[in-house]
């Protein structure tokens, strides 16, 4: 009862208000914590759904690559691959090439799912903040009515058991319902393009099983255009090839996810048809073709430039002492390879290989797709087998 009649009596005094005046301008130190934590709670939430949007933007609109390595989607994907394949070796190797498939598709949910969470918890720090300025029904306002009403705006529920009193939240969750739009549409929009992009990539891949074996290989595709003796469509094969590798790169530097996605056949991959072609290339001009030299120098620049730019953005680090073909091969190769190849020179050859098989074997560590071998690999293609044989 004192403290109750503590202003009245002060403010009959003189000075009693300007000590009335200086309590308001010295809060005590529990609103001053709670004012500070409030702020605190204002800004992280901004920073949240700065961060959130910056990545989607980056990631889904963006058509180039982006070099900072201070980035979510960067460090969700590092974070995530590395311990999935980790349990990769454990697998049965019946269901190894399953298990790692399901990663690429199951991390852009996810990647998702931590974009909407990021902007739904950076609005409800921000109400939370303003002093919780909103009315829930059968319940005090506090924390959780801020995140709920922010989950049921930024996804356009409108349930209405939770809404804003004041004008500032009123137009905070007007800001939030046009985000959550936005993003739900980039998201619709994003998901048709990725796997579009993701057929244009395999329509290749699938090809070379006839042309090259399955895996396929240079020694097997020179093997079968000698007997076939289809050596002037050689400059059309490697044009082709030229396009789809240019076109290769600038997809994983657009949708960098799309190097974990994996193809249909477990005897293929977008790394193995890259090497594949890299390896042709090198034979034709270490064999010094007529004819098709500039075309083989064109193919082989732009797929080198293609296996060069991917490692980078994977972070793989290039291995300077793998050799994918020993001394002991080569003549191996040649033979195969019948007329086509009998000007081959191995020291031309290992020079090309040195340009690119480090790239190569780095990325095949990286999202672990084996590479191809040089010779003719045993066994069926795939086109020759089923299930039910």
């Amino acid at each position: 009862m004192v403290v109750g009649f503590a202003r009245p009596f002060t403010a009959g005094l003189p000075g009693g208000h300007r000590n009335e005046r200086a309590h308001h301008r010295n809060p005590t130190p529990i609103r001053h914590n709670q004012l500070m934590l409030e702020a605190l709670a204002v800004a992280l939430g901004v920073l949240l759904i700065a961060i959130a949007l910056l990545d989607a933007f980056e990631t889904i609109v963006l058509p180039r690559r982006v070099t900072r390595q201070l980035r979510l989607a960067r460090l969700f994907f590092r974070s995530t691959w590395r311990p999935w394949a980790a349990l990769a070796p454990r697998m049965p190797s019946a269901s190894r090439e399953a298990y790692l498939s399901f990663y690429g598709p199951l991390s852009l949910i996810f990647l998702i799912i931590l974009w909407a969470g990021l902007l739904i918890a950076g609005f409800g720090l921000i109400n939370w903040g303003l002093g919780s300025a909103v009315t829930a029904s059968g319940a005090n306002a506090g924390f959780g009515s801020d995140m709920y009403m922010s989950g049921t705006t930024f996804f356009t529920l409108g349930l209405g058991d939770v809404s804003p009193h004041s004008s500032f939240s009123r137009v905070i969750a007007v800001v939030e319902a046009g985000a959550g739009l936005g993003f739900l549409a980039l998201v619709i929009t994003y998901l048709p393009v990725l796997y579009q992009a993701f057929s244009r990539r395999e329509l290749n891949v699938s090809l070379l099983d006839a042309r090259a074996g399955s895996p396929p290989s240079a020694g097997e595709f020179f093997r079968r255009l000698n007997a076939s003796g289809g050596v002037e469509n050689l400059n059309a094969f490697l044009q082709e090839w030229e396009r789809w590798a240019a076109e290769l790169l600038e997809i994983h530097l657009s949708y960098p996810v799309l190097a974990l996605y994996r193809s249909q056949h477990e005897r293929q991959s977008w790394l193995a048809s890259l090497t594949f072609i890299l390896d042709v290339s090198s034979l034709v001009i270490a064999g010094g073709m007529e004819g098709s030299q500039r075309a083989a120098r064109l193919t082989f620049a732009m797929a080198r430039h293609a296996a060069v730019d991917l490692s980078q953005v994977l972070a793989a680090t290039p291995d300077p002492n793998v050799d994918r073909l020993p001394a002991g091969d080569f003549e191996r190769l040649v033979a195969a390879g019948g007329d086509l190849l009998a000007g081959a020179h191995l020291e031309k050859l290992t020079e090309l290989r040195r340009s690119y098989e480090p790239n190569v074997a780095a990325l095949s560590r990286s999202v672990l797709m084996p590479l191809p071998s040089w010779l003719p690999a045993e066994g069926h293609d795939a086109w020759q087998s089923s299930p039910w044989e």
